[in-house]
């Protein structure tokens, strides 16, 4: 399956993994670039030591592309960017602000730059930075999220920039990815479905929260802070919700939830961990490793993509009042 996706990255089918704050390392991702999808992993909020030994620990597990995502809030965001070229890593994902500071070094370097957007406003300032493509995701996936739903926000994406979008939030299947093919996307990014990936290092309580989610399973705190994310429900997600309703400061609900991505994502606690994870996890069920999950996705959209679904096999859209 050749996209305009593929095309950029250089990889075999159009898909990207998430680039989830403590749990996409590099063994995740190398699993993911072997598979033929791109790998990331995530800078979040460590130090840039920490981050370069697992570009080459993911070095010594795939010869494939792969990639780091940067989360341009955190403290250690301009150290990021130096090792970024440092290690020749070839692709940059970018969330949680602008990447401009950034770009002319990388770009001057060949990264391939593909900031998260939440709106088509953002899209176009980032394809005007010199974004090679944008990830469009929705509020359906996990973490932090827009007002936007994906089936909502790609094809306007793709209406206002000239680079390749991808479709991020809701995305589990093959049904998803010919549904963000249909809706303009040329390519897709999950995260949650490689929640249970035997190569994801996330503790047994984790996994097991995932597998037994339903569709109603997630929620989305914080909203009255200005930073709302979608997270399992758990004691800790509902103690959040619960002070919110309260109104309590932003300081002290910032207190409480320092560190709780890491003792999710690390110690599997559900008193005082996030457990992010989108809306699909009630699609995530069984167990598989990460070439299983990708093959099984792609197989399941070249089924359907054949039967008139497949956007490059149509002519081009016409203008209104052309013949």
């Amino acid at each position: 399956m050749k996209t305009a996706v593929t095309e950029l990255l250089k990889t075999e089918v159009p898909i990207i993994q998430g680039g989830m704050a403590w749990i996409a390392d590099a063994t995740l991702a190398a699993a993911v670039s072997n598979a033929g999808g791109l790998g990331l992993i995530a800078g979040g909020s460590a130090p840039a030591d920490v981050i370069r030994d697992e570009i080459r620990k993911a070095r010594a597990l795939t010869e494939k592309p792969f990639g780091l995502n940067i989360m341009l809030m955190s403290p250690y965001a301009d150290e990021l960017a130096r090792l970024v070229l440092e290690e020749n890593v070839p692709v940059v994902t970018t969330g949680a602000g602008s990447p401009g500071v950034y770009m002319e070094g990388w770009k001057a370097a060949g990264v391939t730059v593909i900031p998260v957007v939440a709106s088509a406003a953002l899209a176009v300032r980032m394809e005007r930075l010199g974004a090679g493509a944008l990830v469009c995701e929705g509020c359906e996936a996990g973490g932090h999220i827009g007002d936007l739903t994906t089936f909502c926000l790609v094809p306007q994406v793709a209406d206002a920039v000239k680079i390749p979008v991808i479709a991020a939030g809701g995305i589990a299947d093959g049904r998803g990815v010919a549904a963000a093919f249909m809706l303009g996307a040329a390519g897709v990014q999950c995260g949650t479905v490689f929640l249970t990936a035997e190569e994801c290092g996330v503790p047994e309580t984790y996994k097991q929260r995932v597998l037994g989610a339903k569709d109603t399973g997630t929620v989305v705190t914080g909203r009255s802070g200005g930073h709302p994310a979608r997270c399992l429900k758990t004691p800790f997600s509902r103690k959040l919700l619960a002070m919110e309703k309260e109104e309590t400061s932003l300081e002290e609900m910032e207190e409480i939830m320092s560190g709780s991505l890491r003792r999710a994502a690390k110690d599997g606690n559900l008193e005082e961990g996030t457990f992010m994870c989108g809306q699909i996890a009630g699609m995530v069920n069984t167990r598989r490793t990460c070439r299983e999950i990708i093959e099984s996705i792609f197989a399941q959209a070249e089924e359907l993509l054949p039967a008139g679904l497949n956007p490059s096999a149509r002519e081009p859209r016409k203008e209104p009042g052309s013949l």
